[in-house]
């Protein structure tokens, strides 16, 4: 085969996957658009907005290392991936924290207060079963705060959870850009190659052959 023919197969097939890679970069680049613009809107609609700096409590400041983000955002509205993520684990998980320390129930969540209910409504039972009105008041107090706490922390929960998806929607959109800029930068390493090797071919002499036929060997002459 001649080497100019090798050459303009090589940098035709490199500018087709040169080609291929920017089509799947465009797909990669609208993917993320597509993503943040729906978390945008998304989070827009639902209107929460951080607390203004002079309205953060020095424990909601620092609570978790992380807490220092709800200072970073503060009275901004909530519409990007990583702003829902703290609003989520530094805002709303932090009032949930304390909301349960300060019912009696510290560490406690939605799952966890099912049981603390259950055992709380036998007490209340037995205690009246005995007659035992002080007890059965006391365990009726505790149900009533465990009660009250389960449906903060079930709306808590379910809005943390939400939040966080959307946060993780937005995380898959920023690797798809990620992806998008990486293939730009393959596509147009191939159209650099291909192009070198257009060149090549032009400047390589027509009758140069690669692949050919190994020359027939032949004895050295023997000398008298």
């Amino acid at each position: 085969m001649r080497r100019r023919t090798l050459d303009l197969i090589f940098a035709s097939g490199g500018v087709l996957l040169a080609a291929l890679l920017i089509v799947l970069g465009v797909a990669l680049s609208a993917e993320r658009s597509f993503a943040l613009d729906y978390v945008k809107g998304e989070l827009g609609a639902q209107k929460i907005t951080f607390a203004t700096a002079d309205r953060l409590t020095d424990a909601e400041k620092t609570w978790k290392p992380g807490s220092a983000c709800l200072v970073t955002y503060a009275g901004q509205l909530v519409e990007t991936g990583p702003q829902a993520e703290c609003y989520a684990k530094y805002y709303i998980r932090e009032h949930m924290s304390a909301s349960a320390t300060n019912a009696g129930f510290p560490g406690a969540t939605y799952a966890s207060l099912g049981s603390i209910r259950t055992a709380l409504t036998a007490d209340v039972t037995a205690a009246k079963a005995k007659g035992d009105t002080v007890a059965a008041a006391a365990a009726q107090k505790k149900l009533d705060a465990a009660t009250s706490l389960r449906s903060t922390l079930q709306t808590g929960e379910t809005l943390s959870g939400l939040l966080l998806t959307v946060y993780g929607f937005s995380v898959i959109g920023e690797k798809a850009g990620m992806a998008a800029n990486i293939i730009y930068g393959l596509g147009a390493l191939m159209v650099l190659l291909s192009a070198a090797g257009f060149v090549h071919a032009l400047v390589t002499p027509k009758d140069k052959v690669v692949f050919g036929p190994a020359p027939e060997w032949s004895p050295a002459p023997v000398r008298a």
